[in-house]
């Protein structure tokens, strides 16, 4: 096979004219795509975004496994699978991205971002094999590139592929950051500070159960994102128009899963057992969004604490010391603000509403096609993109470097009114209330009202009173569990 000059190397004001089923339109002479990529540039000017690179690479991989599966099948002559699979390669090498240009908010289902991969995979082929952009002579982007394939079946893979692909970067940043908020969460173990439910005085609790549960929460909502995305091994290709198989080799689908698993590194991947169920609902890929959604839940919850610990200096909480990253303000001299958490609270916000988008788009879909699809890949892959380097972020520029400040969280948790809860064995809910009034409404300690008072043996105060010991379970006063 002959190489010819790459994408960038024409002027691009010249043109050439190609046709389709519609008739012919000028195309730029420095493009890989044809005509079907042209018409959609002009039908579907929205946003000005480009499509995710997931979202190419997995389509570049189902057509890449096709031109290999239908090569060793006899369908597709073996010169012709070679350059669609050299070609597949390059763009998989990272070449000719530019040439991905349809938008995200496009016709449904996906019609012009396969036909933008056909066209670019056909026209770089012909090119290896001597030919002109333009002719698709001997590689031709339906016939050759697309054989045995639909938008309808190779759409709802992609996405499968494209999110099963992007997994491990996600998940391995919320690994780190659990990992990280454990690590606090051991450095935190001995400092014990006021609980607070409703943002009220409650019983004491110790820093380090605060990060720890942190942990916890994450590796729950990380264990429910894989098994959301087990579902998403299933694979419907094969199912061409309908998903019944209609142009395809009773063979294909098995071999495509095999190729698949071979190029992706993917191998958990299945032949789906139902291909009309797996065009029709995209309930799997919705499952996924809202695991994803949980994970922004709990993880704006997690920044918001931080951003309530590290309130003040002087008029907040002031618990926790976060790493200064940036200046607060460009008026008050010396303000830190918790810029890193707010970052993430904003991009928790996007992903929740990015599933939103998924829901409403996965119920939309009628018959035996969800049309939606594109729309539904881009607010997938945009969460996963947008929560893996938030997640990273945060690890390494904000929780690998949180302080406490003990001498303050040994402030709030001495005046807190909830502590007359640990006299309730001994005195009585509605005299322990009482005696919570007293120490708000006289700003005494309870420990100094208790002692002043002589309202238990003085010998007791402290049993009682014992902030660490009433960070676990068991009656105040007490002899910790063994």
């Amino acid at each position: 096979m002959s190489a010819t000059a790459g994408s960038s190397s024409l002027p691009p004001d010249l043109t050439r004219v190609e046709t389709d089923p519609l008739g012919a339109l000028e195309v730029p002479q420095s493009a890989l795509y044809g005509v079907q990529t042209a018409r959609a540039l002009q039908n579907f000017a929205i946003s000005g975004l480009r499509p995710l690179r997931p979202f190419v690479v997995a389509q570049v991989w189902i057509k890449k496994a096709a031109a290999m599966v239908h090569r060793h099948t006899g369908r597709l002559e073996a010169p012709l699978a070679d350059a669609i699979v050299a070609a597949a390669d390059e763009v998989l090498a990272g070449r000719h991205r530019d040439q991905f240009v349809v938008d995200p908010y496009q016709a449904g289902a996906g019609t012009s971002h396969n036909m933008n991969v056909n066209e670019v995979l056909a026209n770089r082929a012909n090119e290896l094999l001597g030919a002109p952009r333009g002719r698709y002579v001997p590689v031709h982007p339906n016939d050759h590139v697309n054989m045995a394939q639909s938008t309808n079946d190779t759409i709802p893979t992609n996405i499968r592929l494209a999110v099963l692909g992007e997994l491990p970067l996600l998940a391995g940043a919320l690994e780190a950051l659990e990992e990280a908020l454990d690590d606090r969460a051991r450095a935190f173990d001995h400092i014990v500070k006021a609980g607070r439910t409703h943002l009220q005085d409650a019983m004491p609790i110790r820093l380090g159960q605060e990060f720890a549960a942190y942990a916890g929460s994450l590796a729950r909502a990380r264990k429910r994102l894989h098994e959301a995305a087990d579902y998403l091994n299933d694979l419907g290709i094969g199912g061409s128009a309908v998903g019944t198989g209609v142009t395809v080799e009773p063979q294909y689908p098995s071999l495509m899963v095999a190729a698949l698993r071979d190029i992706t590194g993917i191998h958990t991947l299945r032949e789906g057992t139902d291909r009309v169920q797996l065009m029709q609902s995209m309930g799997d890929v919705a499952a996924f969004s809202a695991a994803m959604r949980g994970v922004a839940v709990d993880l704006s919850k997690i920044v918001s604490d931080l951003r309530l610990m590290v309130s003040g200096p002087r008029t907040g909480l002031d618990e926790i010391v976060l790493p200064a990253v940036q200046p607060g303000s460009s008026i008050m001299p010396g303000k830190v603000n918790p810029s890193i958490p707010e970052m993430v609270n904003q991009v928790c916000y996007q992903v929740i509403g990015c599933d939103v988008t998924v829901a409403m788009a996965a119920e939309h879909g009628q018959l035996e096609l969800n049309v939606m699809m594109p729309v539904i890949a881009h607010n997938v892959l945009l969460s996963m993109h947008i929560l893996t380097t938030a997640v990273t972020t945060l690890t390494t520029r904000c929780v690998a470097g949180i302080e406490a400040n003990p001498d303050m969280c040994a402030y709030w948790v001495e005046r807190s009114a909830a502590l007359a809860t640990a006299l309730l064995p001994t005195l009585g809910y509605a005299a322990a209330a009482e005696l919570s009034k007293r120490s708000v409404r006289e700003g005494v300690l309870i420990r100094d009202l208790i002692t002043r008072e002589q309202i238990v043996p003085a010998a007791e105060v402290e049993a009682l009173l014992d902030l660490r010991r009433l960070t676990e379970i068991g009656m105040p006063g007490s002899q910790p569990a063994s």
